[in-house]
C-alpha cells in the first residue's frame, strides 16, 4: 500500500482534517474506529474504508451474507455504498476514526506513519449513541487511543477490554473495548481468518438478526 508522495517535505508539513462525519445510525450498539482514511486519490467511494484494495467490506460481505464480493462491485471497482450504510444501520454499526486531524510522516498509508494531532471526541460520539455498548478499534494504533483515553490496557487481539469513560451529557458509559485486525492488506491474516475474528464480535454482541 506504499505510495511516493509528489511532495514529501510539504505532506509532512501538512496538518489534515477527517473529511468525513461519524457514521452514527440510530440504536448503535458497536461503534467501529480505525485511525484515519488514505489520501483521497486512494478512494474508490465517499464512506469509510473506501481504498478498493482494502478489505473491512469483503469481511461484512462474509460475515453477513458468506460471499466475499456481496458489498462489492467489482466491475465499478467500488463498494455498494447503499447496500452498505442499510447493512450498518439495521444491525446497529457505527462508524468514526480515533484522529480528526493528523500530519502524514510519508505518502503511506499505513498507521504507522499517522502523528496522531486531534484525537476522537469519544465521550460526544457516545453521546450521540446512547445504546452502545463496545467500542472496536481496526488496528493497533486505534486500540491505543481508546485505551489511553479510558486509562485501560489495550485488549489481545480478537478480545476486549471492559472500560468506561463519562460522556458529554455527564453520564457514565460502560463498554467493551474489541480489539480487531486491520482490514488492509499489509496486515498478514488471510481474509477469512479476519473474517472469524470479526463474526466472533460480532456474535457476542448479537449483531446479526
Amino acid at each position: 500500500m506504499s505510495d511516493t508522495p509528489h511532495n514529501t517535505e510539504e505532506m509532512q508539513n501538512t496538518t489534515e482534517t477527517h473529511p468525513l462525519r461519524p457514521f452514527l445510525p440510530r440504536g448503535s450498539r458497536l461503534l467501529m474506529c480505525g485511525t484515519f482514511p488514505p489520501q483521497k486519490h486512494r478512494w474508490s467511494m465517499n464512506f469509510y474504508y473506501p481504498n478498493f484494495i482494502n478489505d473491512m467490506w469483503r469481511i461484512f460481505g462474509l460475515i453477513y451474507f458468506d460471499d466475499k464480493n456481496a458489498l462489492v462491485d467489482t466491475e465499478g471497482k467500488t463498494f455498494r455504498l447503499t447496500q452498505i450504510k442499510s447493512l450498518l444501520e439495521s444491525h446497529g454499526i457505527a462508524l468514526s476514526d480515533t484522529g480528526r486531524e493528523i500530519l502524514r510522516t510519508t505518502g503511506n498509508a499505513s498507521d504507522k506513519f499517522l502523528d496522531i494531532r486531534k484525537q476522537i471526541d469519544l465521550p460526544a460520539i457516545l453521546a450521540e449513541i446512547p445504546d452502545c455498548i463496545a467500542v472496536a478499534t481496526t488496528g493497533e494504533k486505534a486500540a491505543g487511543v481508546i485505551a489511553t483515553m479510558t486509562g485501560s490496557e489495550i485488549p489481545g487481539m480478537g478480545e476486549y477490554r471492559d472500560c468506561e469513560i463519562t460522556d458529554s451529557s455527564g453520564k457514565l458509559r460502560k463498554f467493551q473495548h474489541w480489539r480487531m485486525p486491520s482490514s488492509s492488506r499489509a496486515y498478514p491474516l488471510p481474509l477469512a481468518n479476519k473474517a472469524e475474528i470479526y463474526n466472533k464480535m460480532i456474535e457476542s454482541l448479537n449483531l446479526k438478526s
